[in-house]
C-alpha cells in the first residue's frame, strides 16, 4: 500500500468537506475519515494485505452490494457523510484495480 494511496484517503475527504460542507467542514472530514474502519474486512483475507489485489469485489465490505448500500446512505441526509466517506473510499480503492 503506497503512502500516496493512504494520503488520498485523508486528502480527498478534506477537499470534499471544505468545498461542500464549509460551515462544518472539520466535523464532515472527521466523519468521512472515520469510515476507513471499513478496511477491517481486510482482516478476513489471507494474506491480509496483498499489494496486487483489487479490493473491490474481493472483501465483503468492498463488494458491489455494499457499494450500492453506501450510495443509499449518501442519498439520505442523516447518513450522507457516512455514505460519501464510504463511496470516496471505494473509489480510491477502485483506482488500485486499474494500476
Amino acid at each position: 500500500m503506497s503512502v500516496f494511496h493512504i494520503f488520498l484517503h485523508f486528502a480527498v475527504p478534506a477537499i470534499v468537506a471544505r468545498v461542500f460542507f464549509k460551515e462544518k467542514w472539520l466535523k464532515a472530514w472527521l466523519i468521512m475519515v472515520a469510515t476507513m474502519v471499513v478496511d477491517l474486512d481486510h482482516l478476513l483475507a489471507d494474506p491480509i494485505y496483498a499489494p496486487d489485489r483489487c479490493s473491490i469485489g474481493f472483501h465483503p465490505l468492498h463488494s458491489w452490494p455494499a457499494i450500492a448500500a453506501y450510495a443509499g446512505l449518501a442519498a439520505w441526509p442523516k447518513t450522507r457523510l457516512i455514505g460519501l466517506g464510504l463511496l470516496i473510499h471505494m473509489a480510491l480503492d477502485g483506482i488500485d484495480c486499474f494500476a
